[in-house]
């Protein structure tokens, strides 16, 4: 059952899942609950018929989410974890990624602010990214000295092309609204005043849609970075043939004939 803990709260309206991360006071830094509580939410969302879309945002409007806390970086209280068990928490926290670019629902972050480090990470994860006028974007690794996690390698090159991930990377420097669009960040900006009721609209507009024809979209393009076209020429004959059995499919040539709009059932 999807649970709002702490640092993240959950909404769910017209078959929208909305996750806030809801530490401002950190500009909405990552902690274990916020990590642990998305996980396991995405999770229950991704097999909730119910769910049409999911959108990932940040409480306020200085950030979406500015990545690790680096006070806690700095915190050395704790009980030292062996090298192998870091990697093996790391590999966990980084499922979040994992799962916004694979479960068969869109994946939508509402940019409404900065985005950095593992944010960024987790922002290019999702399918869909759309921005505030004010939003920032940056890596930020080499300003604390690490080498970049949660998505952002694999996501900044094929967004943005091998040598301009290696300058975002190396030269660390932010990237406002206008560049992150110009650049294949983000897929549109929107006027701050404007933020909330259009990520609403996009939103209810995806989760309303032919939803078993978007899995599969989704499903072929993730398999399309990596696979040769004979590939995906084989994978699109199934996967076309079995959204023409669904009944979006029938209800969508139905409102074609009859010069209407569509009503979709997700089904």
């Amino acid at each position: 059952m999807s649970e709002t803990t702490e640092d993240l709260r959950v909404n769910v309206e017209s078959k929208v899942a909305t996750l806030t991360f809801n530490r401002p006071q950190k500009m909405n830094s990552l902690s274990a609950d916020l990590i642990e509580s998305t996980i396991s939410n995405l999770k229950e969302f991704a097999v909730d018929s119910s769910i049409g879309a999911i959108v990932l945002t940040g409480e306020g409007d200085r950030a979406f989410c500015a990545g690790g806390d680096v006070s806690k970086m700095a915190d050395s209280s704790g009980t030292p974890l062996t090298f192998e068990q870091a990697i093996d928490r790391q590999r966990k926290g980084q499922e979040l990624s994992r799962l916004l670019h694979v479960i068969p629902k869109v994946t939508i972050a509402a940019v409404n602010g900065y985005a950095v480090g593992a944010g960024l990470g987790i922002a290019l994860s999702c399918d869909l990214r759309f921005c505030s006028e004010h939003a920032k974007f940056g890596t930020a690794f080499a300003k604390v000295g690490y080498g970049g996690d949660y998505g952002t390698t694999w996501q900044l090159t094929r967004l943005v092309g091998e040598a301009k991930a290696k300058e975002l990377f190396i030269l660390g420097d932010i990237v406002d609204s206008n560049e992150a669009l110009r650049i294949g960040l983000v897929n549109r900006v929107i006027p701050k005043d404007e933020f909330a009721e259009t990520i609403k609209e996009l939103a209810s507009r995806i989760a309303h849609g032919p939803l078993v024809s978007f899995r599969y979209m989704k499903e072929n393009i993730n398999l399309a970075v990596n696979s040769d076209f004979h590939t995906i020429l084989d994978r699109e004959s199934i996967t076309h043939l079995r959204c023409g059995q669904t009944q979006d499919h029938r209800e969508g040539v139905a409102a074609f004939m009859e010069k209407r709009d569509p009503v979709f059932q997700g089904r």
